[in-house]
């Protein structure tokens, strides 16, 4: 359920993030306290790219059930591992 809704699915537009999407990612995944010297290891980080990905919040993606939560962060972590 996200913004009191129903959701069945969400979709991640990794062709729209940038760069600086990144960076942003890990300084805010850094401030909500994250200390992962990996970010692409760190569920905060991957929530956080997530949530720029999908334009939701990182509340409404940290706010999943835990069986989506970690799908979705699978997802972010297999695109962003996958341009290594």
């Amino acid at each position: 359920m996200i913004n009191g809704a129903e959701t069945d699915e969400i979709e991640l537009y990794f062709d729209k993030l940038v760069g600086a999407d990144l960076i942003a990612a890990s300084r805010e995944s850094e401030i909500l306290g994250d200390k992962a010297l990996v970010p692409e290891l760190s569920k905060q980080y991957l929530a956080v790219v997530a949530a720029k990905a999908s334009g939701l919040t990182v509340d409404d993606i940290m706010r999943l059930p835990a069986k989506d939560f970690t799908t979705i962060t699978l997802a972010v972590q297999n695109f962003l591992l996958s341009m290594a």
